[in-house]
């Protein structure tokens, strides 16, 4: 498998908790900043949704895939965009999808943020890291600048 087409499949114990998470976070509940991304389906075109953790970095909106590339980060490059929901809110926005160069300082960020969470994606990578180890696995890790639609 090249890092480019990591990808870890969600195991029950993730099932549940991505099920809890987004049952929060419908009723407007948003846990450590998540969202339910909502993604037309690059094939049916039905919207798909997914738990995710919205990460917030000078100002500027970011979505991580820590699972490589899932579901939702091969329908979102498809789409372009999609819908973040929160309760009754929905917004509806764009994304950009950032090059491997541009990652470290926001992994680190998102490790720092949520690694009891996701730190098991990472093989053992914390926010520590120094750059040229964030560079690595970079590639295995999708990014995407988050703007209105």
């Amino acid at each position: 498998m090249t890092a480019t087409a990591r990808y870890i499949a969600p195991g029950r114990s993730t099932a549940l908790f991505n099920a809890a998470i987004a049952g929060l976070t419908r009723l407007g509940v948003s846990v450590w900043g998540s969202r339910v991304l909502a993604v037309r389906g690059r094939t049916s075109g039905e919207w798909r949704t997914t738990p995710v953790n919205l990460l917030t970095v000078d100002g500027e909106r970011y979505l991580v895939a820590p699972r490589g590339v899932t579901q939702w980060v091969r329908n979102i490059r498809v789409a372009g965009g999609g819908e973040l929901h929160v309760g009754r809110r929905t917004e509806a926005i764009t994304v950009t999808e950032l090059a491997d160069a541009d990652k470290p300082a926001l992994l680190r960020e998102y490790l720092r943020r949520w690694k009891f969470e996701v730190g098991v994606f990472f093989d053992g990578v914390d926010a520590s890291a120094d750059d040229a180890t964030l560079r690595a696995i970079a590639p295995g890790y999708p990014v995407f600048r988050v703007l209105p639609a």
